[in-house]
């Protein structure tokens, strides 16, 4: 379903549009800290990214949307109270995430231990681990429509959400749709802060 708003339209991807979704979130976040840091080596960065972001569109749980021209994108989990969003994952075939991330894979771990705990389980939630809009339509209003789009929904349904911010920038968007910081932000080693952020749903 396609829903125009007063910025964008916004619909739900399929499986014939993962490719674009993974192109868009790429893009969206080659200069954002965390992946940098994540990602030092800019080559990598774009190369590692698709093998970052691809989990999470096969996840069982996942919703994939596009919005604008195919300029932005994000994935949405539903997770189950007393659940993790990566329960259902299938673990790794032997030597596949590893050997893909190489020496980048140690921070990956890192941060993945650092941010499990700070992850709510008490009761089922939205969860948005990834939103991107490309470079050159940051700030037109295109994660906003995306944000709405979802949260509606999810006030419909009585869902609250979760997410973690990766920079000021978008944190700051977050805040203006009804997210809250939920306690600290987390750092791992000499990583840049990521915020674990919360919003209830709204009636």
């Amino acid at each position: 379903m396609t829903v125009d708003t007063p910025y964008a339209s916004v619909w739900r991807a399929d499986d014939a549009d993962q490719q674009a979704v993974l192109d868009i979130l790429t893009e969206a976040f080659m200069k954002d800290p965390l992946a940098c840091w994540l990602f030092p080596e800019v080559g990598e960065r774009e190369r590692l990214q698709p093998h970052f972001h691809r989990p999470l569109l096969t996840h069982p749980a996942a919703e994939a949307y596009l919005a604008g021209r195919r300029e932005g994108a994000s994935v949405w989990l539903t997770v189950a109270a007393g659940q993790t969003p990566h329960e259902e994952q299938p673990d790794p075939p032997e030597g596949g995430s590893d050997s893909v991330f190489g020496e980048n894979g140690a921070r990956l771990l890192a941060l993945g231990q650092a941010l499990a705990p700070r992850h709510p389980d008490r009761e089922p939630h939205l969860y948005l681990p990834c939103m991107g809009v490309i470079g050159g339509r940051q700030g037109a209003g295109l994660g906003s429509a995306m944000l709405r789009h979802r949260l509606e929904r999810a006030d419909a349904d009585g869902l609250a959400a979760y997410l973690e911010a990766s920079s000021p920038r978008s944190r700051a968007l977050y805040l203006r749709h009804g997210f809250e910081d939920l306690g600290e932000p987390v750092r791992v080693a000499d990583s840049p802060p990521l915020w674990p952020m919360w919003r209830p749903p709204h009636r």
